[in-house]
C-alpha cells in the first residue's frame, strides 16, 4: 500500500543507518543539533521525494531507492542535503516569507521539542518544505553543506554529480516531486564539481 511507515525492512534500516552517521556529523555545523529529536521515516510510496523538517524530522520515500537505483552514497548525498536545509531552517525561513510571519523564538523552540501541541505545526512545516520550491542561494547552500556532512560521515562526495545525473534522467519525462522542491540549475552540477576536491580530504581522514 501507498504511504505506509516502514520501520522494519533492509530498506528502512540503510535508510537509518546512512542518517545516523550523517546526523552524527550535524553538530559541526549546528551545535545544538545535537539535542535535536532526530527521527527517519521512510515512506512507502512511487514518489520521488525527500524532505527534512526543522528540528530534525527525515522522510524519505521509497520510490526514490527503488527508481533512481541510489547507492549509499547517493542516498547520504540526498539526506546530506536535506539534512543541511533543516540545519540552515530554509524550511521555516520559506514559511514565515510566506504566510508573512516572523516563527516566534518560543514558537521555533515549541516547535524543536515537538510537545503534542505543536505537533501539527511541524507536520505543516514538513508539508510545507515538500511542495515550496527552495530558492536558488539556499539550494547552492545545501548543496554544499550536504557534500561536506556526507563526506565528513565517511560518503564519497562523487555521488552528489551521479545522483543529480540520475535525477536529470527521471526528469525526461515528467519531473519528478524533488525536482520541483529542488529545481536543478545548470550550473549545480558544475558548482558540486568545484567543491568535490575541497571536501575530498575529509572523506578520505573518514574512511581511515
Amino acid at each position: 500500500t501507498q504511504g505506509v511507515l516502514d520501520k522494519t525492512s533492509n530498506d528502512a534500516k540503510r535508510i537509518q543507518a546512512i542518517s545516523d552517521r550523517l546526523i552524527a556529523q550535524a553538530p559541526v555545523f549546528r551545535p545544538d543539533s545535537a539535542q535535536w529529536k532526530w527521527e527517519v521515516n521512510l515512506i512507502k510510496s512511487d514518489e520521488l521525494n525527500a524532505n527534512c523538517g526543522p528540528g530534525g524530522k527525515i522522510i524519505f520515500y521509497t520510490g526514490l531507492m527503488d527508481s533512481l537505483k541510489l547507492t549509499d552514497d547517493e542516498i547520504a548525498a540526498i539526506l546530506g542535503h536535506e539534512i543541511a536545509h533543516a540545519l540552515r531552517e530554509h524550511g521555516r525561513e520559506a514559511m514565515s516569507k510566506a504566510y508573512g510571519i516572523e516563527m516566534a523564538k518560543q514558537g521555533a523552540g515549541a516547535l524543536l521539542g515537538l510537545s503534542q501541541d505543536s505537533l501539527a505545526l511541524a507536520d505543516t512545516v514538513a508539508n510545507y518544505g515538500m511542495t515550496l520550491p527552495n530558492s536558488r542561494s539556499n539550494e547552492n547552500e545545501a548543496d554544499l553543506i550536504g557534500l561536506e556532512l556526507s563526506a565528513r560521515a565517511g560518503y564519497n562526495p562523487n555521488a552528489a554529480i551521479t545522483l543529480w545525473n540520475k535525477m536529470a534522467k527521471a526528469s525526461e519525462g515528467a519531473p519528478p516531486e524533488f525536482m520541483s522542491t529542488h529545481p536543478a540549475s545548470s550550473s549545480r552540477i558544475a558548482s558540486l564539481q568545484a567543491a568535490i576536491p575541497k571536501v575530498m580530504p575529509l572523506y578520505q581522514q573518514a574512511r581511515k
